[in-house]
Formats: structure tokens, sequence, C-alpha cells
């Protein structure tokens, strides 16, 4: 059985003294050192926070650099190669002007050379016609 005498008002005061010491000592710089904790936790994540939005800000701005190089770079490989067909268009022109140049001195040359071969034959028709004529005679 429970007596209710002087010794559950010394427990209680005992009880309660504990309580206040512990908390001194003991719960209260726990509860700092949490404390402390935490927030040094909230600085790193806010920090952290500020170098993730800090990298994709530089993510974006090398993406959209990036971009515009290839924009450039595609402009100007278009440019080179507009100029290299013009180049090639007008070296074509030239070599064909060259070619008909070439064929037309050449045909003028077989035609010189078949006109002084028929004058060649038109002079010796006569003599060949007679060396013929005598073989065939005789």
């Amino acid at each position: 059985m429970i007596n209710l005498d002087i010794t559950l008002l010394i427990q209680l005061v005992n009880f309660l003294i504990v309580l206040v010491g512990l908390n001194a000592f003991l719960i209260r710089p726990v509860r700092e050192i949490i404390k402390q904790r935490q927030d040094t936790m909230s600085g790193l994540l806010g920090d952290a926070e500020q170098f993730v939005g800090s990298a994709e800000a530089k993510l974006k701005n090398y993406e959209a650099a990036l971009t515009e190089a290839r924009k450039n770079a595609t402009a100007e490989r278009e440019k080179v190669k507009e100029a290299a067909l013009a180049q090639e268009a007008d070296i074509l022109a030239k070599a064909n002007q060259e070619a008909q140049a070439v064929i037309s001195a050449s045909r003028e040359k077989v035609a010189a050379d078949v006109t002084k071969a028929m004058e060649t034959l038109k002079g010796q028709v006569g003599a060949l016609a007679g060396k013929a004529t005598a073989k065939v005679l005789g």
C-alpha cells in the first residue's frame, strides 16, 4: 500500500531539484548545440542552393553562347560554300572557254591541213594518173 507521508514530499522536492539541474546542465546546452547545428545546416543549404542557381545560370549562358556560336559557324560555312560554288562556276567557265579555243584552233589547223593536202594531191593527180595509165597500158 502507498503511504502518503513526508517521504513523498522529499521525493517530489528531490525530483524537482534533479529536473532543474538536468535542465540547466544537460538539456539547455544540448538544445543550444542542436540550434547551432540547424543554423549551420540552413546556412550551408542556402549556400548550396545559391551555388546551384549560379551554376544553372552559367550553364544557360554557356548553352546560349554555344547556340550562337553554332549559328555563326553555320552561317560562315554557308558563306564559304557559296563562295566556293561561285569560284567553281568561274573556273568551269574559264576551262570551257579554253577548251572551246583549243577546239577552234584544232579545227582551223585540221581544215588548213586538209586544204594543203588537197592542193598537194591536186598537183600530183596529173602525174599519178599518167603513171597509172602507163602501167595499165603497159
